[in-house]
């Protein structure tokens, strides 16, 4: 059992508190947020993340998880500190590092004997030798380690990726803190994890590397169904093919209204920042965000394609997080697209499973379910793919809504049974002709051999 401590207890800080307690060390997570604290003492999750209130109740009931303010106590008793407080971006969008020095400047008042100090935050190339100044500074004498740890969670199945990840990232200078590490990280040896030893500068790098490159996948993917769209082609179809080939891979190719939530938008900026810094100028990069940018713009173009003039008109919204099985509406694409939609005069009846309000928003109707939303509705706009709108019933929602529009912003209907139902419908790079019966819709796979394109809905001419 190892003595750890996490400070932070956000999205990343409390998911790796809970998954290192289950690991059976004893974590103490530490947050200056009495509120947050007290609400934690009591059970309850500040944030919505599948699975994690039961874990940290479980790992609580065994004594291997703790909530307190006191850093002193916290730092002084333990082996290894991991810093996961928050780098949201300044007005520039550089990565805030305030509240790391902080932390950092923290921790060298109050360690007591060699202590492995852990970034677990997204953080700039540079910053663990940043976090070193700050404690050598302030302890010339002390014995200490700084490692980078990236993390690579996704909202909505963290747990899953903390506890089987695709590889564990560990940046460190010396072979006792690698060693360490490797430690904790043990229980994953079992299923034959990849551990990545490296500098803590390349550690760094990965993340935002990382990032980037599926932001760059989603704006990719993105253009690719608005040239589908232009061409009449069916972007599902040339997506699903294209992830077929092992060197493409089928993740992060679903186009959509342009990716959010805390990390792709922050991230790529912090990426062309770093750049910049070091005198090089990412051009791929930046047209990633600006593809993105424009991508939420074309959904409202798409609305009012199909709706006309926007003015009185009464648009359902279905989802309005950045992604289902979250309640993070960072950077969401509802944050445009919905403002957009008020400014053409439009009125906006707004469904999601976990939220009932926007910051920055007002003069929006929140409703109990996707039919009470689609009431009188001029328009229906599916723009987060929570498993309950997936299944909607079309004949019903024909009795609802004023007038007989979808726009698919997730791709998730079949365009034929849509319009069978008499519906208008438009989705994001998949023309009619496009979806005609004969078009690919499955991959059959036999013997490991790609053997039939799936033809649903009759025999191949």
């Amino acid at each position: 059992m190892i003595n750890i401590t996490v400070v932070g207890t956000g999205y990343v800080g409390l998911v790796t508190g809970a998954c290192l307690a289950d690991f059976g060390n004893r974590v103490v997570c530490v947050d200056n947020d009495r509120k947050k604290l007290d609400r934690l003492g009591q059970g309850e999750i500040p944030f919505y993340e599948p699975g994690l209130k039961e874990l940290v109740a479980m790992n609580r009931e065994r004594g291997r998880l703790s909530f307190t303010s006191d850093l002193a106590s916290a730092v002084k008793d333990c082996e290894v500190v991991f810093i996961a407080v928050g780098t949201p971006p300044d007005e520039d969008g550089h990565a805030d590092l305030r509240y790391v020095r902080e932390v950092a400047a923290a921790i060298a008042e109050h360690m007591d004997g060699y202590t492995i100090v852990v970034t677990k935050s997204t953080v700039p190339t540079g910053t663990g030798s940043v976090i070193s100044s700050i404690i050598r500074e302030r302890r010339p004498e002390a014995q200490f380690d700084v490692v980078s740890n990236p993390e690579f969670l996704r909202e909505g199945s963290a747990i899953g990726d903390f506890m089987r990840p695709d590889r564990v990232v560990i940046g460190a200078s010396t072979e006792r803190a690698m060693d360490m590490m490797e430690k904790i990280y043990r229980p994953l040896y079992l299923l034959r994890t990849p551990i990545v030893r490296t500098t803590v500068t390349n550690a760094e790098m990965i993340k935002y590397a990382s990032n980037a490159f599926l932001a760059m996948k989603i704006s990719y993917i993105n253009e690719i169904a608005n040239l589908c769209d232009a061409v009449g082609a069916d972007v599902n179809v040339i997506a699903r093919a294209m992830g077929l080939d092992g060197r493409i891979s089928s993740k992060f190719l679903h186009a959509g209204p342009g990716y959010g939530g805390s990390c792709f938008p922050k991230d790529t900026l912090a990426l062309m920042h770093i750049a910049e810094k070091a005198g090089y100028e990412f051009r791929i990069l930046k047209a990633v965000v600006e593809v993105n940018r424009r991508q939420q713009m074309r959904m409202v173009e798409k609305i009012r394609q199909l709706s006309g003039d926007l003015k009185g008109k009464s648009i359902a919204i279905l989802g309005v997080t950045f992604k289902p099985n979250t309640d993070d509406v960072r950077e969401a694409p509802s944050l445009t697209i919905i403002p957009e939609l008020q400014k053409h005069g439009a009125k906006i009846r707004a469904h999601d499973p976990i939220v009932a309000a926007l910051p920055g928003i007002s003069g929006v109707t929140w409703c109990n379910d996707a039919y009470h939303a689609a009431e009188g509705a001029d328009c229906l706009v599916l723009l987060t793919e929570w498993n309950e709108y997936r299944n909607l019933e079309f004949e019903r929602l024909k009795g609802l809504m004023r007038r007989l529009v979808i726009v698919d912003c997730r791709n998730v209907y079949d365009p034929r049974e849509i319009r069978s139902f008499g519906f208008a419908y438009s989705g994001v790079g998949r023309s009619f002709e496009a979806t005609a019966p004969w078009a690919l819709q499955e991959v059959v796979v036999h013997d490991g051999d790609v053997v039939d394109m799936g033809l649903q809905h009759g025999a191949r001419s």
